[in-house]
Formats: C-alpha cells, structure tokens, sequence
C-alpha cells in the first residue's frame, strides 16, 4: 500500500481539514513474516518489545517469537488462549505487563489489537500490528471498543506506526474470519449514510473525500465477493487492503463515521446483553453483517413510507428505552442521552432534508436483496439465529441501539417521524 500517495492526495482537501496519520507504513505481501524483524528495524520500531498474542495467532505465526528475538528484540510476551471480547481489566493486564517494555506488538486481529491500541495510548508507547486474519476493520483505527461493566465504549487508543500482514498467513486463515472482515466491510454502506443524514440533520462534519476513500476500499472488496473464502493470498491482500484503508479514513475524519453506522451498534446491543448474561458472542464483523442487512431493510421502508407532514417532536418514550437496557445499562444510556442527540434538531429541518436524506439511503445503501445475496456468497451470515441472537434480543437491538451512543442516526430519528415500524418484517422474521 502506497501510504504516501494517499497523504498527497488528501493534502489541501476540499473540507478545510488537515488529514493526518500517525501510522507510518503498510506492509501486506508473501513473506512478510520471515520479514518481520528487519521491517520493524525498518521502521525505528523499539527493540524492546511487548508481545500480544493468544494461541490461535501464535499458532498462524509459527516461530514468530524466536524470529524477533533471532532479530535483536528483547521480547516480552502475553498469551491469551482465546481472546473474543476486548475488556477494560484486559488492557489493565496489557499496561501492568508491558512495564519497561518501549513499545507494544499486537500478533492477531480484533480484541487483541483493541486491547493493545488502548493501553498504548495510556502508556503513550508505539504501537505495531503482525495480523493473521482479514476479519475486521480496525487495524489502523485510532479508537478501540472497550467493554466495561459489559457495556461497550469507544475509547480513544493508539493508531498504529505499522501494520505488517504476510498474504500467505492471510489466505491461511478460518474461512469464517475472512467472511466476518467481508461482514465489516458491507457496513460501510450503512455508514456512509448515517454519515450523511448527520450532517443534513445536525450539521455534523463530513468530508467527501473522506467518504470516497472508504466506497473505494468497500468496492473493491465487493468485487472479490464469490473469492472472500478462498486461501487466495491475492484476493487475501486485496481484502486487507481494503480494512486498512478503512481505518485509515476513520483516522483521517477524526472519528469511526467512516466506517460505522446504526449497524455497528446494533452488534454492540446484542454483544453488551449477552455478555450481561454470561454468553459468548459471534465475531464482530459477522454480527455486523446481519445487522447491515436489517437496517438496509428499516431504512429503505422508512424511505418509503415515512410522510414528512406527520413529522414531530421526539416522542421516546424513555422508560421503555431504560427498561429495554435494564439496571446494569440504565446509568449508562442516561448518559448518553443528556441531552440527547435529536435535541439538535427540529421537524421543521427533516422535513426540509427528507428528500436529501432518502437519496444518501437509496445511493448508499444496496436494495435487501442485494445485500442478501452478496453476504451469502461471501460465506456470511445474514439471519439472526446464525449468529446465536435470539429473536427477542434481535428485536430488542433493531429497536433501542440508537440511545447506546451520542450519535445522530436514521434510525434514532424514528420517534421524530411518527411513521409504521415494523421491526419483526425488518428483522427478516
């Protein structure tokens, strides 16, 4: 990935912003394993070195360990057998372990990196990734979901100096984590959406530029839709290609709308309750997945249907929306929610924007059926009972994921339209 011919393309955007990264190289190709020692060395990475890693990746990465060290690094470790969920007492572990360790390398994907990217930003230290999976899109992010209390926050963490992916690990993987990236690659589509109905609605910052970058990345992911399962290092690369440059975007507009919308919270919804109950989750892009196709389902019948003279004021009815989250979340959403998002606008300016706002639905968002059908190719779920949600919980997430954040979504202006729902039909039940 040529990183500096993406810095010199958004110099002097358009959108008055400076767009910088702190990740200073993307290095995805064969060998980049045997590699990694001298790439690191490359890039002034410290030799002094925390590594996190579970079995699973250390198993994908054989040898990596002993390669390091072969390499003139002092190599600490933290082994994980399997590490599904990134949790705030985990990055408490991380920071107690680095100690005096001058940087962090993260071997995986997902919560490790998550993990790692927050405790390098609490112990302001570099930060490095040597992923095994194209299974998310996250790798350059610049913040990093936390569960605390079994309630997920987004936390400001460390972008990385360099990412280092080997296309032969890569194309290795578990056809269910390369389907699960593909699941977190079509919720861009939501994204962009979301993204826009922000800024017709509360004037929220948005950058075409930016924009573009991430259709660029998801579009070229679509393409290799029916090659996502296959152990092909080519289509493999040009997945990961496509999530770095995701979260290159997300660094680039200063926040995750360029790559996250409705669909990413339903996930969250569902991941917070069933960890409130003990139970393991799905991984987060095949979650995601499902969630991206019902809010492509609720957003184009809101389209449809929804009749700007009925608009009004929000009428959420906040004890139901406390008592959906229940005791455990109650304090969280109430902060969330004070004040609320829809606060900062009025019926007057839906109806002003309502068409503008169903032309970003029907130009960013694929028809359901589209959707279906391209996630099933890639080997995604696309029902909730695939991913182990029970209906009641689906239901529960399409209807009251929008008070979990502070964020301006379609789907969080429903009180304000004052149309039909019919989450059931939108579930795909």
């Amino acid at each position: 990935m040529l990183l500096q011919n993406l810095l010199q393309k958004m110099q002097n955007c358009p959108c008055g912003r400076a767009h910088t990264v702190d990740l200073e190289g993307v290095e995805i190709g064969r060998g980049v394993l045997d590699a990694a020692a001298d790439l690191l060395h490359t890039y002034r990475f410290p030799d002094d070195l925390l590594v996190v890693a579970d079995r699973n990746t250390l198993l994908a990465t054989s040898g990596i360990l002993e390669h390091l060290e072969r390499g003139g690094f002092c190599v600490r470790t933290l082994i994980y057998d399997d590490l599904r969920t990134a949790h705030r007492r985990d990055v408490e572990r991380v920071l107690a372990k680095l100690g005096n360790a001058q940087a962090v390398l993260s071997v995986g994907t997902g919560s490790l990196n998550d993990i790692c990217r927050r405790a390098a930003f609490l112990a302001d230290k570099p930060f490095a990734i040597l992923a095994t999976a194209p299974s998310m899109d996250g790798f350059a992010s610049d913040t990093a979901p936390i569960t605390d209390n079994n309630f997920k926050k987004s936390m400001p963490a460390r972008q990385p100096r360099l990412i280092l992916a080997d296309t032969d690990v890569l194309a290795a993987s578990p056809a269910v984590l390369k389907s699960a990236g593909y699941g977190d690659m079509i919720a861009k589509y939501i994204a962009m959406a979301d993204w826009r109905v922000a800024a017709l609605t509360i004037g929220e910052y948005y950058c075409p530029q930016v924009a573009e970058l991430t259709r660029d990345a998801l579009q070229r992911v679509v393409a290799l839709t029916d090659k996502v399962t296959q152990s092909d290092p080519k289509t493999a690369e040009a997945i990961m290609e496509g999530l770095v440059m995701t979260g290159i975007a997300m660094k680039f507009c200063g926040s995750s709308r360029a790559a996250s919308g409705a669909e990413h919270i339903v996930s969250h919804f569902w991941e917070c309750r069933k960890l409130e109950q003990g139970l393991p989750s799905d991984f987060h892009g095949r979650k995601v997945g499902v969630a991206t196709l019902m809010i492509a389902r609720m957003y184009h019948d809101l389209c449809a249907h929804a009749d700007p003279e009925r608009f009004g004021a929000d009428s959420t009815d906040w004890n139901r929306v406390y008592a959906a989250y229940g005791p455990g979340f109650a304090d969280d959403v109430r902060r969330c929610n004070s004040p609320t998002v829809t606060d900062d606008t009025t019926p007057e300016i839906l109806r002003e924007n309502w068409d503008a706002i169903c032309a970003a639905v029907r130009e960013e968002i694929p028809a359901p059926d589209v959707l279906e059908d391209l996630l099933r190719r890639a080997g995604a779920p696309t029902t909730a009972q695939e991913i182990d949600v029970s209906p009641a919980l689906c239901l529960a997430g399409l209807e009251y994921h929008p008070y979990m954040r502070h964020r301006m979504l379609l789907s969080r202006l429903v009180p304000m339209l004052q149309c039909r729902t019919d989450y059931p039909k939108w579930a795909g039940m």
